[in-house]
């Protein structure tokens, strides 16, 4: 297309959107907000306009009010939390999802759309070395992947216990209990919520110092639940990264006919690489999995997959079908039979476009690349009096404890925490686990290598003698 062909209003305020993204990806800013709640409130806030503005300065209103209130998540120094940042060609991606404006629910609405949700559906399913069968929902991150698999999971552990949940509902249902680590992930026990399932349905089985579920414990509690039953195990504890012991759990699971759930939001990714596929051993043979793409595949937010290996039960739980909603011979996979939209984005061609950018090797040296970081910087601080890194590192997440006899190691984290932030080189964030407050480092984002790395040892030692005197 010619460039003098556009003539349309909007094409200045997309160039301006275009240029200034060009500019923040590149430019140096604090990793944190810089403005307040209040603040922003002014500049967003206001009287409703009485009338419309011109497309561009909106454009340039939206850039000064938003910049104060943004995090730098997508920059090397960001380890508060596993976010991910966004690769530049998911992001090139995205935005053509964003300028051809497809509705992703049904092939018909958009055949392009749906091909590219399958193909990588696939290619991820071979890249992660699940069950080729299964059936992947593109959705929204790992809460709502978490959902949609459990969902599956209700409807069929019902249908096995002879309840019909599509006539009946769960009026009338036998009691499901779902046995989840006392560790798991709170989005776990908001998917739950979600499905209806109140407190006395969850058994909270104990788990050992790395947050790994106790399956001896498990097995004792399965015993005396009578009843379905859903047990949901973790492959990547959100602060130690550990993995649960899977082929046990498996064995358990299928002495009892449960279905067995793994939230795998970022853990899963470790079966793309040789030498850290050992860690998830047995996984493969769970019922379901939900994991994130905008972590370590660094695809822009608006990214999780329901993985799911009966293909009929992830249906069952998710189909959206209407008269109007037609197939016909030829069509291909309907996104909607695996989701719970109907109108939504075409998060394909992101995810297709970042694997088809790194390949098979290109995942596997991104994440061996951040684990082999975290490693390198347990050794370092491992040697420094004073500063204990309390999980066995064996991904890409540390936690760090401070002591010094003269000082609350609780107020010691949180002072490291501020000292660290300083700077706005990089940015961390406390977390209270097992009864104590720590500095969690999460090294996930693209670009963080382990010269920079080095450098942050360094830091953290430097900011260390300084807080603990």
């Amino acid at each position: 297309m010619k460039q003098d062909v556009i003539k349309l209003s909007v094409a200045p305020a997309m160039a301006r959107a275009a240029e200034y993204g060009l500019i923040w990806r590149n430019q140096m800013r604090p990793l944190d907000a810089t403005a307040s709640a209040e603040e922003l409130r002014a500049s967003f806030g206001g009287r409703v306009p009485e009338n419309g503005m011109n497309e561009t300065d909106v454009i340039a209103d939206l850039i000064s009010a938003a910049e104060p209130g943004l995090v730098g998540n997508t920059r090397p120094g960001f380890h508060a939390w596993v976010m991910g940042g966004s690769s530049p060609v998911g992001v090139a991606a995205d935005w053509l999802t964003s300028v051809w404006g497809q509705n992703a629910g049904i092939y018909q609405c958009s055949p392009a759309a749906a091909t590219a949700e399958e193909v990588a559906a696939g290619w991820l399913l071979d890249i992660l070395d699940l069950p080729r069968e299964a059936s992947v929902g593109f959705v929204t991150g790992a809460t709502m992947a978490g959902f949609v698999c459990l969902a599956a999971a209700r409807g069929e552990v019902l249908a096995r216990a002879g309840h019909d949940f599509d006539a009946d509902g769960l009026y009338g249902c036998p009691k499901i209990t779902v046995f989840v680590s006392e560790d798991t992930h709170i989005s776990n026990l908001t998917a739950l919520r979600y499905l209806g399932f109140g407190t006395r349905q969850i058994a909270k089985v104990p788990c050992d110092d790395q947050g790994r579920m106790r399956p001896g414990a498990l097995s004792d509690m399965m015993r005396c639940a009578d009843g379905p039953k859903i047990v949901v195990a973790t492959a990547g504890h959100i602060n130690s990264g550990a993995f649960d012991a899977f082929d046990h759990i498996a064995d358990i699971a299928k002495v009892f006919g449960a279905w067995l759930h793994v939230d795998c939001a970022f853990g899963l990714w470790a079966r793309a690489v040789p030498e850290l596929k050992a860690l998830t051993q047995g996984l493969d043979r769970a019922d379901s999995w939900s994991t994130d793409g905008h972590k370590w595949l660094q695809v822009p937010y608006d990214s999780g997959f329901a993985i799911v290996r009966h293909a009929d039960a992830h249906r069952r739980a998710m189909d959206i079908s209407a008269s109007y909603l037609s197939e016909a011979p030829g069509d291909g996979r309907n996104p909607t039979h695996f989701g719970p939209e109907l109108s939504r984005r075409a998060r394909g061609f992101a995810v297709w476009a970042i694997l088809k950018s790194l390949g098979r090797d290109g995942v596997a040296q991104l994440i061996r690349g951040h684990c082999a970081a975290a490693r390198t910087l347990a050794e370092r601080l491992g040697e420094i009096d004073g500063i204990t890194v309390e999980n066995e590192v064996s991904l890409n997440q540390l936690v760090l404890t401070f002591e010094d006899r003269r000082q609350d190691p609780d107020a010691l984290a949180t002072d490291m925490e501020t000292a660290l932030n300083e700077d706005g080189a990089h940015f961390f964030r406390t977390s209270r686990w097992q009864g104590r407050n720590m500095l969690r480092v999460s090294i996930i984002e693209d670009g963080t290598d382990t010269a920079a790395i080095e450098k942050l040892g360094a830091k953290i030692e430097r900011i260390w003698r300084t807080v603990r005197h």
